[in-house]
């Protein structure tokens, strides 16, 4: 599991631990919340109760509860239907009982099962007696936590001295039905509030962690050798994340870089400067000027070579800096592919080799025609380098799906099983046939460095048609094909 995912799972625990807590006691206060509320209007009605109590007390002092009674029977007999929201209400739950001034219950709208008791001592009237507010909640059921029924009491006067007291009664399953809807709402909206959060922290998760897996991304293209650009992020703190990367990746590369080539170019150049020291300590001495004329030609030769191996070097170390390409223009390939045959046509004739090129289509693409030349030029002159005299090198550029593709064969031995992963490779290479000697192994990495800049691919395989070796260079188009193009010889 990811760090990332080890996070938002932790979030998510403690998001949900922290609801239930805050959701527990919430949906606990909820039906003493309705109680309260039922509460307050019971008071009303014991007010009024005790009022209308008050109008029948007789002489003696004593409360006739008989209009009550009356009134009770009356309003029990009647059927009726009560739509309170999702409540349909069929009959009066609302109960009073009736005391005198010593506790004695005189009526109960309950079909009088509490009339005769002493409820002297129930919290209600006794409080109410004392000239307190009375009032108290009391289970019908003591195995039943929702059987309990809520009484408020209030004083019946006369003459100013209590001569009894009238008490309401509630049953609370009566506010069940609403109690029960109030905390299902409360869930559903909790549920819901818990569903936006966790989207919420995914979201938010994955756009902080997108500039992190564009990193990871960057580093292991880097890590495999990928030319590679450094991602676009967002955040100030990713940015700058992202620029450590980037001048590490440089530092590194540098380093390496140079190492290598100091390396390399000292074991490359010690041959060329050996063979130059060399003749020219002998040319110090008397000698035939024959042999002086072919010590003076090996030094130019070699001087050559060694000025040959430093451009390349340079021009190498040029492209390879590059990360992108800076400005494109559009490059008519088949025009490009031509020139460069044609410019090494000197060079192709010395070897009694001949140039074909062949161009199936004006192909067009984006970049930059100089470097795509240098590229095309390398893989031409490796193919005169690798061919043998009176050999033919085929030069054509065709389309591929989406790619112009320069390809480039020629009949020279073809390429060693062992040497085929290593071709790309900086300062690797074969001896030539013809001289025996290696060349500076700069050529094709310089060809894959230049396809790479333009989001292209170079491969260079063995002919499967006969002996020989095929180069290609896939670069992607930018323009449709245009009219065919004849086979010429260059």
């Amino acid at each position: 599991m990811s760090t990332t995912t080890r996070i938002l799972v932790a979030f998510l625990i403690l998001s949900a631990v922290a609801l239930d807590v805050v959701l527990h006691p919430l949906l606990h206060r909820v039906e003493r919340q309705y109680n309260e509320a039922a509460e307050e209007p019971m008071v009303d009605i014991a007010r009024l109760m005790a009022a209308l109590l008050e109008q029948s007390i007789t002489e003696k002092g004593e409360i006739d509860p008989a209009p009550l009674r009356a009134a009770f029977i009356a309003a029990q007999s009647r059927r009726f239907n009560a739509k309170i929201y999702n409540l349909t209400k069929r009959n009066i739950s609302t109960n009073v009982y009736v005391t005198d001034r010593t506790g004695k219950v005189l009526f109960d709208s309950e079909r009088g099962h509490a009339e005769g008791l002493n409820y002297s001592t129930r919290r209600d009237v006794k409080l109410t007696l004392l000239g307190e507010y009375g009032a108290r909640s009391s289970l019908a059921n003591l195995s039943d936590p929702n059987s309990s029924t809520m009484y408020v009491a209030a004083p019946v006067l006369h003459d100013g001295e209590i001569a009894g007291v009238v008490s309401v009664s509630k049953p609370e399953y009566s506010m069940q039905t609403f109690v029960n809807e109030t905390r299902t709402q409360i869930r559903l909206l909790a549920g819901l509030f818990f569903v936006l959060v966790m989207l919420g922290a995914i979201l938010v998760t994955n756009v902080f962690s997108r500039p992190i897996r564009k990193l990871t991304a960057y580093a292991h293209a880097v890590a495999r050798g990928e030319r590679a650009a450094a991602p676009p992020l967002g955040a100030p703190e990713i940015v700058q994340l992202g620029r450590a990367f980037e001048e590490m990746r440089d530092a590194l590369e540098d380093r390496e870089y140079v190492q290598t080539y100091v390396r390399t170019l000292t074991h490359e150049m010690k041959s060329p400067l050996s063979a130059i020291r060399g003749a020219s300590e002998l040319l110090q001495d008397p000698m035939p000027e024959a042999q002086r004329a072919k010590f003076l030609a090996n030094i130019e030769a070699e001087s050559k070579r060694l000025g040959t191996q430093i451009d390349r070097l340079l021009a190498l170390s040029a492209i390879e800096s590059r990360k992108r390409l800076e400005k494109r223009e559009s490059v008519p390939l088949s025009d490009l592919v031509s020139g460069v045959c044609a410019s090494l046509r000197a060079s192709a004739e010395a070897r009694s080799l001949t140039i074909a090129f062949e161009s199936k289509a004006d192909l067009v693409i984006s970049g930059e025609s100089f470097l795509i030349e240098i590229a095309v030029s390398n893989l031409v002159q490796n193919a005169i380098d690798f061919s043998p005299p009176g050999g033919v090198i085929e030069a054509s550029v065709i389309q591929e799906g989406p790619d112009a593709l320069v390809v480039v064969l020629d009949e020279g031995q073809g390429i060693p099983a062992y040497a085929l992963p290593r071709l790309f490779d900086r300062f690797y290479s074969l001896q030539h046939p013809s001289t025996g000697r290696k060349s500076s192994g700069l050529g094709l990495c310089f060809v894959r460095e230049a396809a790479e800049l333009h989001d292209g691919e170079a491969t260079v395989r063995n002919r499967t048609d006969r002996v020989g070796a095929r180069a290609v260079l896939s670069l992607p188009l930018t323009a449709s094909p245009g009219a065919a193009r004849s086979s010429k010889v260059v």
